[in-house]
Order: structure tokens, then sequence, then C-alpha cells
């Protein structure tokens, strides 16, 4: 291509995204020269661009990760240790919680997560095997046959391309964007029950219905303070929207009464800022994800907590963002962001709080934390993104407790997934589907322990691609715990190494899966990098 600069690596990540990092981790750690590109100014997708803290099982401070994964969160305590002015009991607590949030063990500042996720790939950088390029898009695929040769990427900053070459390409992009344009087979939103048998299947494939996206942000609180922001454009709309989903939702979205995701009646919350977890017998929303709990630091660390908004409120269901219409993306963002935005202005003037006081002015939003000038995340929350039609696909038949009950006529305590003698990793996470653009309201039930297929990794046709994020082979239900953040990282990691391992075999990805000697010594090698393919026994979630 006329004026584009040519790179060459042994592996090419497109998306450098929870699963992007891990897969640049194990692919320079076998050996392999490797450039990832990332659309935003930050790696780290779910931790860092898009401000959600971990999601993660309840076994996370034993079991149930990769030892890289596990690193990553002991380096992100040592991160607070060295740098931060921590009190005695924190500094010695092994378990830190640096926002005592209550959604995960481990709710932390997105710009540590960003700090420890350069520090962990920066050896590999200084060696020349990791190039990493920031506010990079994939926007052209030369393919021949069933093999991609390049995929050029376009820099967001100058206009400029690059064409990556490479004999192994990994899309860890968080939307599948290297599908369309390498014409891989893929699938989005519901299939249809007939081709799934899926108990909470759709009666017919809905390609556009998918999962909300959220605009995540934020906000510290300052008694006395008037942080208020500039009325957004769409206040009113918002405000006043009452979502018309199946079943229904209890009122207006913009309240402290939502559905709740399990039985679906309506659930009273709390919202008090520098509250507990609970508040008067109700669950207080900013403690939910609460990244900053000042009473861990010395005095004046911090001027007040700092919470990330991430709720249903803005939950955004009146478009996908996986066409390939820059222009409709561009409009959905900005409808999204607006919503969140209201969300804002509607807590600091309208809401009424727990003393019958409307608003909390003092809620200020922090710019600084997320890295951007609106105050709102660099990328959106993607929950669902394109997914490959894959050699393997995961059903809920297959990792369902109630499906599987029913399967294996098995009681609660004994029931067990499908076994995946291709295993390359586990996970754990409820089938977890929220509000959806086709008008679904919560899909959440509880699920086994998970292996992660290689054959959910490895397209039908294409042979030397690899799928490493939300893209993977799932359906629209198990893909509502697939998603997290230490499977998603698993999920990368395996498919790193897999990439590897299949040059140095010279061998194809699938021959891989299929080889019985192949797979065996692959999986004895993920076993050696600390990637567990199997669970000990542990309940349902």
């Amino acid at each position: 291509m006329t004026g584009a600069r040519e790179q060459h690596a042994d592996v090419v990540i497109l998306g450098g995204g929870v699963g992007g990092c891990a897969a640049a981790l194990a692919a320079t750690r076998a050996g392999a020269d490797v450039v990832m590109t990332e659309e935003t100014a930050w790696i780290g997708g779910q931790l860092t661009s898009q401000a959600v803290p971990p999601d993660e099982h309840p076994w996370i401070e034993s079991f149930g990760c990769t030892a890289s994964y596990r690193a990553y969160r002991n380096a992100v305590r040592q991160y607070y240790r060295d740098h931060y002015p921590l009190t005695v009991a924190a500094r010695t607590n092994r378990e830190l919680n640096p926002g005592s949030g209550g959604v995960s063990r481990l709710c932390h500042e997105p710009r540590v997560a960003l700090a420890v996720l350069t520090q962990m790939l920066a050896p590999a950088v200084s060696a020349g095997r990791l190039t990493i390029l920031t506010e990079h898009k994939p926007v052209e695929a030369e393919v021949e046959g069933d093999n991609i040769r390049s995929i050029t990427a376009k820099s967001l900053r100058t206009g400029g391309r690059v064409v990556l070459h490479g004999p192994v390409f990994i899309d860890a992009t968080e939307l599948g964007d290297v599908l369309p344009l390498a014409n891989v087979e893929y699938v989005t939103g519901f299939e249809g029950i007939d081709e799934t048998g899926e108990p909470h299947g759709a009666p017919e494939p809905q390609p556009d219905n998918m999962q909300a996206v959220t605009c995540c942000f934020a906000v510290d609180y300052l008694e006395g303070e008037d942080h208020t922001i500039e009325r957004p454009e769409q206040y009113e709309r918002w405000r006043d929207w009452v979502p018309e989903l199946s079943p229904p939702w209890p009122g207006k979205m913009l309240d402290w009464t939502m559905a709740n995701p399990v039985t679906l009646e309506p659930r009273p919350m709390a919202f008090v800022p520098g509250g507990n977890e609970w508040e008067g017998g109700k669950y207080n929303l900013w403690a939910y994800r609460r990244i900053a709990d000042p009473s861990h630091f010395a005095p004046g660390t911090y001027p007040g907590e700092i919470s990330t908004i991430n709720w249903p409120q803005n939950d955004y269901i009146h478009g996908v963002f996986t066409g390939t219409d820059e222009e409709l993306f561009a409009r959905n963002l900005h409808d999204a962001k607006q919503l969140s935005l209201s969300l804002l202005y509607w807590m600091q003037t309208e809401a009424v709080s727990p003393g019958g006081m409307a608003g909390w002015k003092g809620l200020r939003l922090r710019r600084d934390a997320v890295g951007t000038e609106d105050g709102l995340a660099m990328y959106p929350y993607i929950r669902e993104a394109r997914r490959i039609l894959a050699e393997f696909t995961v059903l809920e038949q297959h990792i369902s407790t109630e499906a599987r009950m029913d399967l294996t006529d098995q009681d609660r305590d004994t029931v067990l997934p499908e076994h995946f003698p291709d295993s390359v990793g586990i996970g754990a996470y409820r089938i977890d589907l929220h509000p959806s653009t086709g008008g679904d309201n919560y899909v959440d039930v509880s699920s086994l322990p998970f292996q992660i297929p290689m054959g959910a990794l490895i397209p039908r046709r294409l042979e030397n691609l690899l799928a490493a994020s939300k893209n993977i082979g799932t359906t629209h239900i198990t893909n509502g715990c697939y998603r997290v953040h230490p499977c998603e990282w698993n999920i990368g990691e395996s498919a790193g190494a897999l990439a590897v391992y299949a040059l140095r075999q010279r061998e194809s990805l699938r021959a891989v899966r299929a080889t019985g000697r192949l797979l065996a010594e692959f999986q004895q090698e993920l076993g050696r990098a600390g990637i567990p393919i199997e669970w000990p026994r542990v309940s349902p979630l």
C-alpha cells in the first residue's frame, strides 16, 4: 500500500485489552516477536480504558486463575505499597482491597492497572520483542484463500497506516473488528433456539439484539461543594425514560429502584456517598464499584472516596456498536455518553437523598481518573462482540447449573459442567446478561465453574486467526459468563501460547487441537506456565 509502512512479527495481536495484553505476555514469554495494536491511548481494556474494576469469582484469592493473572493482582497491591502512603493496617493486609468496593476483592484505579500492565510488558518492549501501537485501529485485511496475509492499522492520531505481516493473527479487539475485515464467518446477538437448543435462547435469530453498552465514569464526593456539570443536551430524554423491556422494568431508569437481576422484582437501592455497603437494609450503589477508600491511606491522600459508575441506570440499549458504519457508531456512542452524563446530572440536581434533600452537588467528575476531557471512560464497556463461528461453540447446556441438572439427572451438590478434552483454561461467573437492545430484561442464572475449550478460539475456516476476547465461540447466552476479566485474560494468554506453539511445531492451529499428541503436549506446556485447565470440586455460582 502506497505511503504505508510495513512491520513484520511472529504474532500480530489486534487489540490491547485484557485478552490482548495476556496474549502478548504469553507469546513474548515463549520467545516470539509480537506487535500489538490498541485503539485507545491506554492498554488494558476493561481494567483501564473502560474503567471497570475486575469481576471475579469467590475463590480468586486462592485459586481459579492463571499464574500471570495472579501476578497482575499481586502487582496491583504492591504498586499501592510502593507508591501510596498506606496505613499500617492496609500495608500489612495481604488481601488489600484499595477501594473496598463490593464488586471485587481488588477494586483499584484504572491508572494503577495501566501502570502495572505497562510494567509487566516492559521487559519484552525493552528487548525489542514487543511493539505496542496505541491509538491504532485495524481498517483493512489482505486475505489469500483461508489465510490472512496482512492487517492494515490506521493511526487515529495522524491518519498514517502500518501494514502488519505475520504467520499468525490474534483478534483481541473489543468488538471483533478483524472478523468483517477478513471475511471471517461470525454471529452477533441471539442465536435461534432451533440452532442451539438453549433454554434461554430466542425463538429465532436476533442478530441486533445484544447486551447493553455502558459509558463508565468516576466521581468523588466533596461535602459542601458544588461541582454540578453543565445540563446535558439530552437530559430530559433520559430523565423521563421508561425502558420498554420484557419482563417490564419497575419504572423510570433514572431512579433508585431497579429490577433485581435474578428475580426481576423491583429492588430499592441506596445511594450514600461515604456510606457502608449496606445502608438501611438496602445495597449502597456508591460502594459497589468504589475504587479509592481513603481509610486505607494517610489522611489527606484523597479528598474523598472515588467510585466508578457502571450501573443499570447508565446501560445503553438504544443501538448496537458492531456495525461497520462509523457514523452510526459515533451517534450511538454520543447518545450513550449523554445517558451517563444525564445520570450524573440527575444525581447532582434531582435525585432524592435519604434525608429527603434533592441532589448531591458535591459529586465531582474525576476526569483525571479516566484520562479524558469529558470525564467518561476512553472507550465504552463492551459486554458482547461479534463472535466467530468456531470449531466448537459453548452452549448453555454445557455450563448452566439448571440445564446440567436436567441433562444429567444430578442434584445441585453433585452436578458437573461439560468436560472439554481440549481445555486451555478455566473461568467462573454466573450467566449474567444485562438488558438488551431487543428489549429483553436481565437474564441472570446460576452456572458451574467451567473450562475454556480450544475449539472456541479457532474459526471454522480461517487457518491463521485466533479469537482472544469476547469474540470466541460462545453464544449470546454463554458470553454472559466468559466475558469477565480473569476469563478474558486466560483466553488471551492461551491464545498467545497456542500461536507460538503451533509456529514452533510448524503445524496449523487446528492441527494442534486435532492431534492427540500435540494437544497433550500443549496442555502440559500450559500447566508449566501456570495455566490450569481443570477446576477442583467447587460449588455452583
